[in-house]
């Protein structure tokens, strides 16, 4: 494929995939596609590390081999136990609390991971990232993942590892006014949209009015807000649910003549799947091999152990993807959890999931309101609304929408491609500095 060169650049660095799309004033945006299996491109790219280090035959300094997206996956199904696996790393972007990870004695920041990420986005998407232009729009939440998360350290962190990559200009766009800009394509008339994006780690929601005018599309933003909640979150009470108790959750040891209850902190880590990496070289490990020797339910806890030793979080996070998906089809679904010598299955309604995650459905409730106090509109007045990212596809996420708007205002698609290419989009603008942050 022949590119032109972009003027832009999008990227959405997203929690689960990631997104690249390159803009052109003649074309518009159009989406980097990578080659997976001699296949004719995809264009997403899970935003996923593997490290491995292979003895050097002649005796020397081990090599480090470090690979992202599907290439990262391949690496750790084929060798689980010596590779490294991380996954939805975005996560800890804002965390103070995350200084560093150390894979096979070396120490990585955050900004070191996100630039072994982004480096590897480049080599596998060639030609079309071989020449980067100067300027690039860099998709972030509106809120940030986590506690008490800290915007300016993550925009910081971004910054570093964008610089390293060869950008001289990287700017920063919420991700649902980049979902805005993709769906005002489709926009016969002047309309206020309101674009909901579900990803991974955050949910995001923008307010924008769209006017036509003789020298284009006219575009003023009302307002944002966002919740640091999404499909991981709804990944954790999966686990919660169906798993953790499997490994020794709610079960009891004993200590000095007592009996206590397992740590809850053990289980927490599941609510991150990049904690769940980092909880295996913890000192943590330390002591859940200890409490096997003093559980009341051993063979629970050495579940847990395997898990945790044998690198079962992908399989893991494969058997709680296919339950979402299945239950956005269906009413009933089976889970299905086998690594190992780990096998754990249950039968699930959609009633009981939705039941599970409406604590995250109450806050993105909330964070929907502020949107709309923010913008100072009634609701009646906001002609379309937009939902997009793969949380989207969740049939509860849906339905609060339509019990809010009807199902006549509501569009959807571009779950996985709408942001990234905004974000271009929103590079050719006159004033893009309206648009962005950074620079």
């Amino acid at each position: 494929m022949t590119t032109p060169q972009p003027i832009t650049i999008g990227i959405d660095f997203g929690t689960t995939n990631s997104v690249v799309a390159l803009a052109d004033p003649a074309t518009g945006a159009e989406l980097v596609r990578f080659t997976v299996d001699g296949s004719g491109g995809v264009s997403t790219f899970r935003s996923a590390l593997s490290f491995q280090f292979h003895p050097a035959e002649d005796g020397g300094r081990p090599e480090r081999v470090v690979e992202a997206g599907p290439w990262a996956i391949e690496a750790y199904v084929d060798d689980p136990v010596d590779t490294r696996f991380i996954q939805s790393f975005k996560t800890f972007a804002a965390s103070a609390a995350f200084t560093e990870t150390r894979i096979h004695d070396r120490r990585y920041t955050f900004e070191d991971l996100l630039s072994a990420f982004l480096l590897k986005v480049r080599h596998h998407a060639g030609a079309a990232m071989a020449d980067l232009p100067p300027r690039v729009i860099v998709g972030r939440p509106v809120t940030f993942a986590g506690n008490r998360p800290d915007e300016a350290l993550a925009l910081s962190r971004y910054e570093t590892a964008f610089k390293r990559l060869g950008f001289q200009d990287v700017r920063y766009a919420y991700e649902p006014v980049g979902a805005a800009f993709y769906f005002a394509r489709t926009l016969e008339r002047d309309a206020t949209v309101l674009v909901a994006d579900f990803g991974g780690g955050t949910s995001d929601f923008s307010i924008v009015r769209f006017e036509r005018t003789p020298e284009g599309l006219k575009s003023t933003p009302l307002a944002q807000s966002g919740v640091g909640v999404a499909g991981d979150a709804f990944d954790y009470r999966i686990i919660d649910h169906l798993v953790s108790p499997e490994l020794g959750k709610g079960s009891f040891y004993t200590s000095l003549g007592k009996t206590l209850p397992a740590p809850q902190r053990y289980y927490s880590a599941f609510a991150r799947w990049d904690q769940l990496a980092l909880l295996r070289a913890s000192r943590d490990m330390r002591d859940i091999r200890a409490l096997a020797t003093t559980s009341l339910e051993p063979e629970k806890i050495e579940r847990l152990i395997e898990v945790l030793d044998d690198n079962h979080g992908h399989a893991l996070y494969r058997a709680v993807s296919s339950l979402k998906q299945d239950l956005s089809r269906d009413e009933t679904a089976d889970f299905r959890f086998v690594a190992g010598g780990v096998r754990i299955e249950a039968t699930v309604t959609r009633a009981q999931f939705d039941a599970w995650i409406a604590p995250e459905l109450a806050e993105m409730e909330a964070a929907l309101d502020q949107a709309i106090d923010r913008s100072g509109l009634a609701p009646s007045t906001i002609d379309r609304v937009f939902l997009t990212g793969g949380t989207s596809l969740t049939p509860a996420v849906r339905t609060l929408f339509t019990r809010r708007f009807g199902p006549d205002r509501i569009e959807t698609g571009g779950e996985f491609e709408s942001i990234a290419a905004g974000l271009a989009l929103i590079g050719l603008e006159p004033d893009v500095e309206r648009w962005t942050q950074g620079g």
